[in-house]
């Protein structure tokens, strides 16, 4: 059973993978020509009213997601239920956060309200989507996730860059209104491919998308109103006040940088976090989503069964101890391969990128953003980007094996990091006035701090089970950690070589070197 959760885990974060870089190579290019109709201070209010879409949909349904991949009690219909409250929670979530909006001091910009309820539908008509993308994951059809999420973007950036381009032409200055009609487009397109996607899905296995009475096959599985799961239910209430805090951590950055920067400072963060956050969203999210998932059922079976448990066990199972532990060692293995590949990754990223980034931000967006010092923003995020690699799948492994009051302690612990996020970002921004490149590095402290946790639990965890996982096997060795110190002062020595070919010369110089640095890596 372990070695099918990992073959199908696999194969979906594979073809994730693949189709997010196809989709997002189609949207990159076309909001490369959207890039140079808008300006940063736009993009800074485009930036705000995302970030109540990310914000209405986070305390709506983010507990309850976690709750349902980490316990499997009443199988897929008890979590379809239970994500029926993520519906009813989203009217009041976004009626309050559109409330405490403009209330706020918000910037003047043409048709800013009207987006803003527009903004309040598209997350209501993704939260419908909710029952489809349990089902989902719950069956782990990672293709049908992969289609859903694609399709989204692409139809987000046409909608986008056809709004502008078709203002401009007109001659109409229709504000942040494209950016809302572009995330009506990703709800309403993701909704759709969901719920047709899984409509034949739930015919076949038995189960239904709409709210069903359930009945209890055993005593210890208790039903709120015949419809919800007792264990899920307390489950996703003692994750709420966790996630909230994670909220704040995660999206922190977007919070403070629009109480102490300008909104030219906002798009120039905003542009070098889209572009920084590429890979992540590309690489990194698919495999974080789909280790979570895996990690939940191969460690599922390290908790204490119910008598009930243990004598289905063993009718079922001739040996689950040695099973309940290759599991285990599994888990670990896979844990150690990701963390060191990243952890290899993370050196290029260090040594090739500040350098290379400025760079490419100039020939894909022009100079216009370069000149405005969007560059020099990009290239201290390269410094980022490991980071949120190596906390997005360590991360996920906490989420999918602590217990309820392993969880309680994180949340402590997030709560102390956050005060060391806002201690940071107000040295960074007010006291040394970096601007948006000091908001990054205070993210990069917020992600090392959360990073420093996740091992150590993970390091606790497996050896409270009694299995190898050292965390020095992670760590790149010496020539490597050499090689990146050596990089940058090659880079800096053979600036202007090819001066003569302009800015193709110098990608060709930061592409040899690199190309030869990665090799030998």
């Amino acid at each position: 059973m372990s070695d099918d959760a990992v073959s199908a885990s696999a194969k979906g974060a594979t073809f994730m993978v693949l189709l997010q870089i196809g989709s997002r190579a189609i949207t990159f290019a076309l909001n490369q020509v959207l890039l140079r109709f808008l300006s940063p201070q736009l993009l800074g209010v485009a930036v705000q009213l995302e970030l109540y879409i990310i914000s209405t949909l986070y305390f709506s349904r983010e507990s309850l997601r976690i709750a349902t991949q980490r316990r499997s009690d009443g199988g897929v219909q008890a979590a379809i239920n239970l994500s029926y409250l993520a519906i009813i929670a989203g009217l009041p979530v976004g009626a309050l956060l559109a409330h405490l909006y403009l209330q706020s001091n918000y910037p003047d910009v043409p048709y800013l309200t009207t987006a803003l309820r527009i903004n309040e539908l598209t997350a209501m008509v993704e939260l419908l989507s909710e029952p489809a993308f349990v089902a989902v994951q719950q069956n782990m059809l990672y293709k049908t996730r992969a289609a859903a999420e694609a399709t989204a973007v692409i139809m987000k950036t046409l909608a986008t860059a056809g709004l502008v381009f078709w203002s401009r032409h007109k001659g109409y200055d229709l504000g942040v209104l494209p950016f809302a009609a572009g995330e009506l487009a990703y709800s309403t397109s993701l909704t759709i491919v969901y719920l047709t996607q899984t409509v034949g899905v739930a015919r076949l296995k038995g189960f239904t998308l709409t709210p069903k009475k359930m009945q209890a096959s055993h005593p210890n599985q208790q039903y709120i109103f015949s419809l919800f799961s007792k264990p899920l239910l307390f489950l996703s209430a003692s994750l709420y006040l966790q996630t909230g805090v994670k909220w704040l951590l995660t999206e922190g950055d977007k919070l403070l940088v629009s109480v102490f920067a300008t909104l030219e400072d906002q798009g120039m963060y905003a542009l070098s976090a889209n572009y920084g956050g590429l890979i992540a969203r590309m690489l990194f999210r698919p495999i974080e989503d789909s280790s979570r998932n895996l990690f939940a059922r191969l460690c599922a079976s390290s908790s204490p069964p119910s008598d009930h448990e243990k004598k289905s066990d063993s009718t079922t199972s001739p040996n689950p101890e040695n099973a309940a532990n290759n599991n285990l060692t599994q888990a670990a293995t896979i844990l150690h391969n990701l963390l060191r590949f990243y952890s290899i990754a993370s050196l290029i990223a260090f040594a090739i990128g500040p350098t290379a980034a400025p760079l490419l931000l100039q020939l894909v967006a022009g100079s216009r953003w370069t000149d405005s010092g969007a560059g020099e923003v990009l290239a201290t995020y390269c410094y980022c980007i490991p980071l949120l690699a190596i906390n997005g799948v360590s991360e996920a492994f906490v989420s999918a094996t602590a217990s309820t009051a392993e969880l309680q302690r994180q949340s402590i612990w997030m709560g102390a990091f956050s005060a060391g996020f806002a201690l940071s970002a107000y040295v960074f921004l007010r006291v040394l006035e970096m601007g948006a490149k000091g908001l990054v590095l205070a993210n990069c402290v917020n992600m090392a701090l959360r990073v420093v946790f996740n091992l150590s639990f993970a390091t606790g965890y497996f050896g409270r089970q009694g299995v190898t996982f050292r965390l020095v096997d992670i760590l790149p060795n010496v020539y490597a950690v050499g090689a990146v110190a050596v990089v940058p002062s090659l880079l800096a020595r053979t600036k202007g070589i090819l001066g003569q070919y302009g800015l193709l010369g110098e990608l060709v110089r930061v592409g040899l070197v690199g190309g030869a640095f990665a090799a030998f890596m």
